[in-house]
């Protein structure tokens, strides 16, 4: 630790040597991680910023986003807007737009930061060009996760890599006596899975309906022709007990051989591992099934967002904490934790990643050279949250109705979104 502190340190000096100089940099970020591998992973970033000369404090805010957006508004009405928050997506544009965001500019000049985070982040991060927010993460949506023991059990000898190989290895589960999907009806894990099936079709229709909100892709023929696939997997590849469980019980269905896919993000591997199952002997890892032949990747990222303070100390620390987020140790041990990857492209993940998280980094960067690259509508990195929650709302009523059709869904998410304009 002495020499890790010393490292920092050494690095910091640097950037902090522009604020002045100060007794001690110190920060309070306000973040929802309360539990777990989140917890834990945050109470390392408060280990290294003490390391560095720091004074830690947080305040968590248990469950949803809305909790935490409620406490930072409730902070920022009264004057006291808290130096460091969690917050991700339009979020940040939001926030950004009422001028009380921090530049970071000229500590991601010195470090780079243009060069080293994915294309696809910088105008999540910095808005209206400048630097507002510090990526923590990537987390990949579109993964296809699968029991190999349920997959021997019907016959099953490698991942489908389109929809048409995906429904034909469901209707073998189907004959094996085989849950085919395990889901749980909720709205995030609904459009989850729906957003992977719009993305696997068709590209063009993901980027001009869940990240333009145009709502005349909405109601095209091709966003029924997903709804139609959708329906297809409730109906025939899940199970009548989808709206029952949650999400801990789902994945419980694949972990035990019960279920021979999923669809989830890679947060999926904390649950993996906490089952002690292994990647390639006891689960299969893989892109989602896409219809156009090239990698793919549905982006999602976690990031913290900095808010002017007129504390010299908190400005100092505002500076350390950056820098910490964005140091290769901090990504490294964080992404370990949670089954995401480094934000940062530069981070060899040979060594102390998982398999699945190597092959996430590997078709992140295809996909960035592909052009396929997209951010994830469902876990709120594209459009305003009030046309998100009207998508959301529309996909988990048709999961849940099994009487409504696929070309009364579509208008239905189109004049759902246009209600809120």
């Amino acid at each position: 630790m002495a020499l890790r502190t010393a490292t920092l340190i050494g690095v910091a000096s640097g950037v902090l040597a522009a604020t002045a100089a100060l007794a001690e940099p110190k920060t309070n970020m306000l973040h929802q991680w309360s539990e777990g591998s989140d917890a834990a992973a945050i109470a390392k970033l408060g280990e290294m910023f003490t390391a560095a000369g720091g004074k830690w404090e947080q305040t968590s805010i248990a469950g949803h986003t809305a909790n935490t957006l409620a406490k930072l508004r409730a902070d920022v009405i009264a004057g006291n807007a808290p130096p460091a928050v969690q917050l991700k997506g339009p979020e940040i544009a939001e926030w950004n737009s009422t001028g009380k965001t921090a530049n970071l500019d000229e500590l991601a000049n010195k470090e780079g930061w243009d060069k080293l985070v994915a294309p696809a982040l910088l105008p999540v991060m910095k808005p209206t060009g400048d630097w507002v927010a510090a990526p923590m993460n990537i987390h990949r949506i579109n993964w296809l996760w699968a029991s190999k023991k349920a997959m021997e059990q019907a016959g099953i000898k490698e991942l489908p890599k389109t929809w048409a190989e995906f429904n034909a290895d469901c209707d073998k589960a189907v004959a094996a006596h085989l849950i085919c999907i395990a889901h749980n009806s909720a709205d995030w894990t609904d459009a989850t899975t729906f957003e992977v099936v719009v993305y696997g079709q068709n590209l063009d229709l993901f980027k001009k309906a869940f990240v333009e909100g145009d709502t005349d892709a909405m109601r095209s023929p091709d966003m029924v022709k997903a709804l139609e696939q959708f329906r297809l997997m409730v109906s025939k590849y899940m199970d009548p007990s989808i709206a029952a469980r949650d999400y801990q019980a789902a994945s419980e269905l694949l972990n035990k051989g019960q279920a021979v896919f999923m669809f989830m993000g890679d947060w999926q591997i904390g649950l993996l591992n906490a089952s002690g199952l292994k990647a390639g002997t006891d689960y299969e890892c893989a892109q989602a099934p896409t219809d156009w032949g090239k990698p793919g990747f549905i982006l999602n990222s976690d990031s913290v967002v900095f808010f002017k303070q007129t504390d010299p100390d908190y400005v100092a620390g505002q500076t350390l904490l950056a820098h910490l987020i964005m140091s290769p140790q901090f990504q490294t041990i964080f992404n370990q934790a949670k089954g995401s990857i480094p934000a940062r492209l530069d981070i060899d993940l040979s060594k102390g990643f998982n398999p699945c998280q190597q092959l996430s980094q590997k078709d992140l960067q295809a996909s960035i050279a592909d052009g396929t690259l997209v951010r994830s509508m469902a876990h709120n990195m594209t459009i305003p949250q009030k046309y998100r929650g009207a998508i959301m709302d529309t996909i988990t009523a048709f999961v849940n109705d099994p009487k409504t059709s696929a070309k009364d869904a579509a208008p239905a998410m189109a004049d759902a979104v246009e209600a809120q304009k």
